[in-house]
């Protein structure tokens, strides 16, 4: 294997990159906005102990939180954007460190709000909103302020804690630049005895390479990195635990799990149910392991062997066909759906496209009403690519539809629903080319990207998720939490997942209780990884009464994307057809995996 040097972000085409420009033209003209929203913050001051004068005054107020909320939204986007392609340059990530700090600042200007909105009183309140039509607008808000109420403190309080926010991502920062600028990984040895460069940008092409020693060898290099900065990313960790329970025990909440659920009215049961549901079929995943080891003709599967390409000719998939695949597979949501998404990938320039040097891993979608639904990620022709612009794709359209139909206040979504437009476009494009493309080699690859995807959000996410909940217990019981202790919770839950399936060395077993170290963002969005399983499961729910042609399915789905914030999440969801508080969604997205495996078995 030969590995070309990533670009420098200089040299990346402007026609592949996204057009940050739509929002700031310049350096100068964000800087000036800075100074524009510091200026026009002052106007807050005055409304502070006079929200109750009025239901007009209320009304006035809201209006400029608005505005000034969306005005810093784009403030934080513009730089996050810049800082997100090149976290090497210092410059950028000075300035987003300057954006985090004064958008805490100006939210702890406004914390005043809450408290004074609950000496009104709802009585009040609702009256008003009856009395001001301008109000009308805010009463599902106000139905979430008021299930709220008992965990809003004083106005002193909700100030110092809102002052606390930038601070309180500190430890999530560390972890980010760690993982995406400073680890370095040992050279990796492939079957000829050729030593291989590896970097971050590189890693997956590794581990996916056909050579099974070159794949061992980058596996044990990617963990030896973790590994060895495994002392920083635990105090990063267990400090971000701490604040987490810190604001659990501040708004009084019984548990960090309850915290971070109830202010999307979900309750703790969904959770739950999930790992419930997850823990009774690990033999499902049992069953793809041992299929997995036949296609590749080993006698033991190991953790270097989950992502080992199964075919020796998967098919190559530029960008511009794997925009084409995407618009023909989200054809059933009708022509503007599809003639938007195409843009959005093409001239529009919602997405970044390729790697290059100091390029954040993974991929995301971002933005806010007034902004493009800008989509970051490193294409590399191949059907795992091509999924994950699918996937980012199904974030940035329902971004599209909710910022389009709602005002600002409504235009964003819970990260509950978040995840299900994103895997049902994964699931239409992948049902249409499984459909369209019968040969063997090309079943074995699309099929091989599936598991892959239901690996990641129907294996890892809920294991990740178990050892979530179980480090917030520990601490909220006021246990101390070290890196072995970290990694020994992790590789348990690990092998108890792949069962007798998978072959763990015992030197490999820190290896893969490192996990949790890879996801520097995930593990600091308070429970929010077992939501990745809870959105797989509501999108091929909604994806199957589609491509079944259920009457007015295509219709609520589009609902469904254009609610925003509007809705309860599981309301949202009920909406386009799926209950999320039943564990049925989650049993039905198993009995998809497992058809997967029947599939591939057949195959193998």
């Amino acid at each position: 294997m030969t590995t070309t040097p990533l670009r420098k972000r200089s040299e990346i085409p402007v026609e592949h990159t996204w057009d940050t420009a739509s929002i700031f033209p310049d350096l100068a003209a964000w800087e000036a906005e800075i100074k524009a929203v510091d200026a026009d913050l002052a106007q807050v001051d005055a409304f502070k102990g006079h929200l109750g004068d009025s239901p007009a005054h209320l009304a006035d107020f809201l209006d400029l939180s608005d505005a000034l909320s969306l005005r810093l939204g784009k403030i934080y986007v513009y730089v996050s954007l810049n800082s997100s392609v090149d976290t090497t340059d210092q410059a950028w990530q000075a300035r987003n460190g300057q954006a985090m700090g004064f958008f805490a600042r100006a939210r702890a200007r406004m914390s005043f709000y809450k408290p004074e909105a609950l000496r009104i009183g709802f009585d009040t309140i609702k009256r008003w909103t009856t009395e001001e039509p301008r109000l009308a607008l805010y009463a599902h808000h106000f139905d979430l302020l008021e299930r709220e109420a008992a965990h809003v403190r004083s106005d002193e309080v909700e100030e110092l804690l809102s002052q606390m926010g930038d601070a309180f991502q500190s430890a999530r920062r560390i972890h980010g630049i760690l993982t995406d600028a400073d680890l370095r990984y040992p050279p990796a040895t492939d079957s000829a005895g050729a030593t291989v460069e590896l970097a971050l940008g590189s890693m997956q092409t590794a581990l996916q390479s056909p050579d099974r020693d070159l794949r061992k060898s980058a596996w044990r290099s990617d963990r030896d990195a973790h590994l060895a900065a495994k002392n920083t990313m635990a105090a990063c960790l267990t400090t971000g635990v701490k604040q987490d329970v810190f604001m659990m025990r501040a708004r009084k909440y019984g548990s960090s799990l309850e915290a971070a659920l109830a202010p999307n009215t979900i309750p703790v049961e969904v959770f739950h149910n999930l790992i419930a549901v997850f823990k009774k079929n690990l033999p499902t995943w049992h069953r793809y392991f041992e299929a997995r080891r036949k296609l590749l003709g080993v006698e033991t599967l190991h953790p270097w062997d989950i992502v080992a390409p199964l075919t020796s000719a998967p098919p190559e998939v530029p960008y511009a066909k794997s925009v084409e695949w995407i618009c023909e597979g989200m054809a059933p949501l009708g022509a503007e759906y599809v003639e938007v998404a195409r843009a959005g990938m093409t001239s529009e320039r919602w997405v970044d496209i390729y790697p290059n040097g100091g390029k954040r891993q993974g991929a995301f979608s971002s933005g806010l009403k007034g902004t493009k639904p800008f989509i970051m990620m490193s294409y590399n022709d191949t059907l795992f690519a091509m999924s994950t612009l699918a996937h980012e794709l199904g974030h940035s359209m329902h971004s599209w539809y909710s910022r389009r139909a709602q005002p600002g206040i409504y235009a964003g979504y819970s990260l509950f629903v978040a995840e299900v437009a994103s895997n049902f476009n994964q699931a239409m494009v992948r049902a249409d080319l499984l459909k369209r493309f019968p040969e063997r080699d090309f079943q074995i690859a699309l099929i091989e990207e599936a598991m892959a995807n239901f690996g990641r959000y129907f294996l890892i996410m809920p294991t990740l998720a178990r050892f979530e909940l179980e480090v917030h217990e520990r601490t909220e019981r006021g246990e101390g939490l070290s890196a072995d202790a970290l990694n020994k919770l992790m590789s348990d839950l690990f092998l108890e997942t792949y069962g007798e399936a998978m072959k763990v060395a015992p030197e490999d077993v820190p290896r893969v209780g490192i996990t949790w170290g890879q996801f520097a963002t995930h593990m600091y969005s308070n429970f929010y990884v077992f939501q990745y399983a809870t959105g797989i499961s509501g999108a091929h729910a909604l994806a199957d009464g589609i491509l079944a042609g259920k009457t007015g399915a295509v219709d609520n789905y589009l609902k469904f994307l254009s609610a925003g914030g509007s809705l309860h999440p599981l309301d949202a969801l009920k909406l386009a057809g799926v209950d999320m508080t039943q564990p049925e969604p989650v049993e039905k997205a198993f009995a998809v995996l497992a058809g997967l495996v029947e599939r591939l078995e057949a195959l193998a």
